[in-house]
């Protein structure tokens, strides 16, 4: 039996055994490779590491650096939105790069120039400026020259141009109903925590522009809704930026 059985073997037109095997540790490779493109795991291009100085495409850039304090979409931040176009009407680049390259002092936003101690290089900065034009700044229906002016006049001292007694009555007549009276209401303003994080500058910005995210009205809108029944003018918004530095200096002084 032993011999007709390997007379058996001898006769099988199969291959032998390791001739199989063999066969299949050269094929499974091969049929593999078509598979590797859908292996789980596997790292796209997206994903392989870049220097960050050489990421120059605005949402990255935006999501890493700016959305944090901004938000998403530019929107519903503790910081106030970039997505807004009567804000992008009345700031230039130039004064967009100036905050971006130094941060505002005495407030959360840091210099983000390389130069100044900061994360990102000239061209992300400049991708980062155009980014939010093309993103969110389409034109409000004002134009710049019909808006209040954007940046904050000061006296020689430092301190904002201004009439805090005059900009106490705008203030009654324009912003207490949500503020409250003395700015100490539901929305309270005459707060240390708030006025110690603020610059006067993005007051002067907010009483313009509003918080269209927050519900918050802009100047012609708070203005039409005063005693006064108009826009609130530059002068008003000179006149209640003072009031509002004025509460600034008093926190300051009761907490010496």
């Amino acid at each position: 039996m032993t011999q007709r059985h390997a007379i058996a073997i001898d006769t099988d037109n199969s291959p032998p055994r390791t001739a199989r095997r063999l066969r299949w540790y050269v094929l499974l490779p091969l049929c593999c490779v078509g598979c590797l493109d859908s292996l789980p795991g596997k790292p796209t291009e997206a994903d392989r590491y870049r220097r960050p100085d050489t990421i120059m495409d605005f949402a990255t850039l935006y999501k890493q650096h700016c959305s944090g304090c901004h938000g998403a979409d530019g929107t519903l931040g503790p910081a106030p939105p970039l997505n807004d176009s009567m804000f992008l009407t009345i700031i230039s680049d130039a004064e967009i790069k100036q905050v971006l390259d130094h941060g505002r002092a005495g407030t959360p936003m840091p210099a983000m120039n390389q130069k100044q101690g900061g994360p990102l290089t000239d061209q992300q900065i400049e991708a980062l400026i155009a980014g939010i034009r093309e993103k969110w700044g389409a034109k409000s229906s004002a134009t710049s020259e019909s808006l209040p002016k954007y940046a904050v006049s000061v006296h020689a001292n430092g301190q904002p141009v201004g009439d805090p007694i005059a900009g106490k009555q705008t203030f009654a007549d324009s912003c207490a109903s949500c503020h409250g009276e003395e700015g100490r209401g539901d929305h309270a303003l005459n707060d240390r925590g708030f006025l110690g994080t603020i610059s006067n500058q993005a007051l002067r910005r907010i009483i313009i522009t509003g918080r269209p995210d927050l519900g918050m009205p802009n100047y012609q809108e708070a203005g039409e809704e005063s005693g006064a029944g108009k826009p609130l003018s530059s002068e008003d918004i000179d006149d209640l930026v003072a009031l509002l530095s004025s509460w600034r200096s008093a926190e300051t002084d009761e907490s010496k």
